[in-house]
């Protein structure tokens, strides 16, 4: 049911929760491959980097016996190894193949798309500008996945610094962590300055980040507080917590229910609540019980977008370490 206004209920304050919220399917399949992995193989089970940027979830997988590393070097020879959601480079690629690794690849249909289509891009001798965040881990695999020149930009001010040997042969792609609103005003500078700039449509950009988004905006004019679920390393929940912020609320991430401070909601009767798409559920509900301790006395979701997208798992490959030979 959608409320209109920021009336509350007759026993006082009220949470509105926002829709869609919380995983996406790229999440969500990178987390089930991670567990079928163990079920599948044993443990322990390794994974190169956080499978999804939230902090109860790898708690809950390292309990299982995974182990996440920084580097493929850290992975004893012949073990299994899963490539996180975010996407890895050619050369961890080749890295795993010459460790002997079992590897399975978690890696979001979407970013895969991303890496396709730079590559297509290189590959017909185009620079590639890839809009997104220096060092976040998507960037970093979507760089290593291209042969040629890549320039990575995450605001206007660095498109006017970018230097390049063909005006006319360049192209761009974006981080799937950034939606539509995030990238625009990128994308029009660099149209602007490179007048032949090829890129992807907009309807290629990540569904579950616009559609975070888009919920967040339109409930702002409901709500006087905006709490968001999600880690503070989690790119689509920080962008979550900033629109909030623009739209002149007080807005905060939190990663655990026992950091809201109960001053927030002093003089609030109406309280926002999303989740970034790395946060589970069940990290949504221990939010809203705290919430509900601290005097909140009726919950209300809101009407959104729906999203019925699931994406299917990757075939397992066989275990070699109990492969006899012929």
């Amino acid at each position: 049911m959608t409320t209109d206004s920021k009336s509350t209920d007759s026993n006082g304050k009220q949470a509105l929760l926002a829709q869609p919220r919380g995983l996406c399917a790229g999440v969500d399949r990178a987390i089930e491959i991670v567990e079928r992995a163990v079920d599948v193989y044993g443990a322990p089970v390794y994974v190169l980097h956080e499978i999804v940027h939230n902090r109860h979830v790898l708690e809950n997988l390292s309990a299982r016996g995974v182990i996440f590393v920084k580097e493929v070097e850290e992975v004893p020879a012949n073990s299994v190894m899963i490539f996180s959601a975010h996407g890895v480079s050619d050369s961890v690629v080749e890295q795993s193949k010459a460790r002997k690794l079992i590897v399975i690849d978690a890696t979001c249909p979407l970013v895969t798309k991303v890496h396709l289509q730079a590559k297509l891009y290189s590959g017909n001798g185009r620079e590639v500008v890839l809009i997104g965040h220096q060092g976040h881990p998507e960037v970093e695999g979507t760089s290593g996945r291209i042969q040629g020149k890549v320039h990575v930009v995450g605001s206007v001010e660095e498109v006017a610094e970018i230097e390049v040997a063909d005006p006319d042969r360049l192209a761009y792609v974006t981080q799937t962590t950034l939606s539509v609103d995030d990238t625009r005003d990128v994308i029009l500078a660099l149209q602007q300055r490179f007048p032949t700039i090829k890129g992807p449509d907009l309807k290629d950009i990540c569904y579950a980040t616009q559609n975070r988004q888009n919920a967040v905006r339109e409930m702002t004019s409901k709500i006087d507080l905006l709490i968001v679920v999600g880690s503070q390393n989690s790119s689509n929940s920080n962008r979550l917590a900033e629109l909030g912020g623009r739209s002149g609320l007080p807005a905060y991430l939190v990663d655990d229910p026992a950091d809201v401070d109960p001053a927030w909601l002093n003089g609030k009767t109406s309280i926002g609540v999303t989740a970034g798409a790395s946060a589970p559920e069940t990290l949504v509900k221990k939010i809203l019980q705290r919430l509900k301790e601290l005097g909140v006395s009726a919950v209300k979701e809101l009407d959104g977008e729906p999203e019925n997208v699931v994406f299917h798992l990757p075939a397992f490959p066989p275990d070699s370490r109990t492969t006899t030979p012929s």
